[in-house]
């Protein structure tokens, strides 16, 4: 992962993040819905200890920190990860939140009931190394038979189309509408690729064009299925988005505790 682009990515994109939703806080509600219907599943109704080790701006962490889990939260960006905390402040809960990279997480083994990554974070890891390295750290904070939650885009299909676009999103302001989309350039390895992130931003008579630019590894469900595994987690299932709910694939599995 090239750490300073991808954090500046976030760091840039974090004042607007909420404009690639529709309604960004029907989505945290949501959101935290379908995740917390999912950690029932495996560990019961709780309420769980959860670090939300890609916050962002705090989609996740605080939708569940409403449901009554008790959220830790960390971001590889400090200033998303600083208007997480802003957005939590207004919301009447309490959530610590971190600037952490998810290789190398600043939490004591063992701590953590839930780890999520989600939002297509995990696929900034561009190398092996650093995916086993950020997954053993998953599983290091993690208790025996606690959760890891991972959701992705669903490359699998993707892989074989390679498509160049998205198709614009269009979510409404004060200020009028704003329209999001993205550009990919595929790698020569079939497997990577470059994104140009697009946001069209209404000021007066015309528009304010906000490009930003990072990469990302189009992995697999097999893929993803053999890191976690290989990193020590067991009962890997995935949930598609027509089972679960929820906008992207969701992988889950449980920390072994033959591994400690």
């Amino acid at each position: 992962m090239s750490e300073f682009s991808v954090r500046d990515f976030y760091d840039e994109l974090a004042a607007d993040y909420h404009l690639i939703f529709a309604d960004w806080d029907a989505s945290i509600a949501h959101q935290a819905q379908v995740l917390s219907g999912l950690v029932r599943l495996r560990l019961g109704a709780g309420p769980h200890r959860i670090l939300d080790c890609s916050c962002g701006i705090g989609t996740q962490a605080i939708g569940l920190a409403l449901g009554g889990h008790e959220v830790v939260a960390s971001d590889l960006s400090p200033v998303a990860a600083a208007r997480a905390a802003a957005e939590v402040a207004t919301r009447g809960t309490q959530i610590p939140i971190a600037a952490a990279d998810m290789r190398r997480l600043p939490f004591k083994s063992s701590t953590f009931d839930v780890v999520l990554c989600a939002d297509n974070s995990l696929p900034h890891l561009l190398s092996a190394q650093d995916l086993r390295m950020a997954l053993i750290n998953m599983r290091r904070v993690l208790r025996n038979d606690g959760l890891l939650m991972i959701t992705l885009r669903a490359y699998d299909d993707v892989r074989q189309t390679k498509p160049t676009a998205t198709p614009p999103q269009i979510s409404k302001t004060p200020y009028g509408q704003v329209i999001t989309f993205q550009l990919w350039h595929w790698h020569e390895d079939g497997e990577r690729y470059d994104l140009e992130h697009f946001q069209l931003i209404p000021m007066q008579n015309t528009w304010n064009v906000r490009v930003r630019r990072t990469t990302y590894w189009a992995l697999t469900r097999p893929q993803l299925t053999a890191f976690v595994a290989d990193a020590g987690f067991t009962n890997i299932t995935w949930h598609t988005p027509a089972s679960s709910g929820y906008y992207q694939p969701v992988l889950t599995a449980q920390c072994a505790p033959s591994m400690r």
